[in-house]
């Protein structure tokens, strides 16, 4: 799955690039569940494809739901009119009942027409038609959806490509708050950058704090940090505090843990393999900032195999309970500051 993220990333920023550079092909197909590559090349697409004089008689924009694929077929067949070429542009294609329909321009589409095709949370069928004709006349660019332990990575690469660094707890930070919703991400940290001096490249987990609203001190990442020491009391603390939020939810909590006792699980069978590992061992393994390791290094202590694997369970039952499964009248609350409390015991 990281690999993808990064193919992705790569291919988008390519096509912004060809974009910019007057270079784009007949059709393109965007589509996956995270809809911020998708969109930025939609857009990027839509701002350099026409000059702002030439997009009255050469630009049209449809929604899937008002609309069907031979209406959409006839406007991309049109010749341009006082302008090198035609854009033609279908959002939310995913509504579109007769999509698959558009496979046959997509077999012979006009070299004077860009079509593109954007659906937001879904993927067109690969086995079919469509599908088949873009990859091969055109571009096709999926965006799946990254996994929560790939998004500390995802940030700081992303910083990277703005030019600025972000220290790894704050990159922690901001993924815990933002989830791995991506344009959210860009979204806070255009909003973080409005808000420092100007010239400021390097940011830190106090500037996340103060400018995007999230308290270090009781967050997630905070609670596992206290959970790999076996420090009961601030780790009750932070999840009474975590629980009592007006947004907690206890799932992503418990997804979270997760992946941080699943890390210490694979950490421990790899000190089996190899008492001693390298760097580079331990970030395969970890897939964490080396800044993180020595938390990891307590906690293989803290937290034997067998231990690690009860906690595990733990975590399973309370995934399922967490979403409503045999819980009575426990708040989610309360469900959080069990779950700490069996972890610790």
């Amino acid at each position: 799955m990281a690999k993808a993220a990064v193919d992705t990333g790569a291919l988008a920023r390519k096509l912004i690039e060809d974009a910019r550079s007057g270079v784009f092909s007949p059709v393109y197909l965007l589509m996956g569940e995270e809809p911020y590559y998708p969109d930025r090349v939609c857009q990027a697409i839509m701002d350099n494809a026409l000059t702002e004089t030439e997009r009255d008689f050469n630009q049209t924009v449809f929604y899937g739901l008002d609309t069907d694929a031979a209406t959409v077929a006839s406007e991309a067949r049109s010749y341009p009119m006082m302008a090198e070429r035609r854009l033609v542009v279908l959002k939310e294609a995913q509504s579109m009942r007769s999509l698959e329909d558009l496979a046959v321009y997509c077999e012979e589409p006009m070299d004077s027409t860009i079509l593109v095709i954007l659906m937001h949370g879904a993927s067109a069928d690969k086995r079919r038609a469509l599908y088949k004709n873009v990859s091969k006349h055109g571009v096709v660019l999926e965006s799946p959806l990254l996994r929560d332990y790939e998004i500390d990575r995802w940030i700081t690469a992303y910083y990277q490509e703005r030019g600025l660094t972000i220290a790894p707890e704050a990159a922690q930070l901001l993924g815990e708050y933002a989830g791995t919703d991506l344009g959210r991400i860009a979204v806070e940290t255009d909003k973080l950058l409005k808000n420092l001096p100007e010239g400021t490249v390097a940011i830190t987990a106090e500037q996340i704090e103060k400018n995007v609203g999230i308290s270090r001190q009781y967050s997630v990442f905070e609670l596992t940090r206290e959970l790999s020491a076996r420090n009961a009391p601030k780790a009750l603390k932070i999840a009474a505090y975590i629980g009592a939020a007006p947004k907690f939810a206890m799932p992503m909590a418990v997804s979270a843990l997760y992946t941080h006792f699943y890390r210490i699980l694979k950490y421990e069978a790899l000190l089996m393999q190899n008492p001693h590992p390298s760097q580079a061992d331990k970030a395969a393994v970890l897939a964490v900032n080396p800044y993180f390791f020595r938390e990891y290094d307590l906690a293989v202590t803290r937290y034997p195999l067998r231990k690690c694997m009860q906690v595990i369970a733990l975590l399973e039952e309370y995934d399922y309970k967490g979403k409503g499964g045999d819980v009575g009248a426990v708040t989610p609350a309360e469900l959080l500051i069990e779950l700490v409390s069996k972890i610790l015991n």
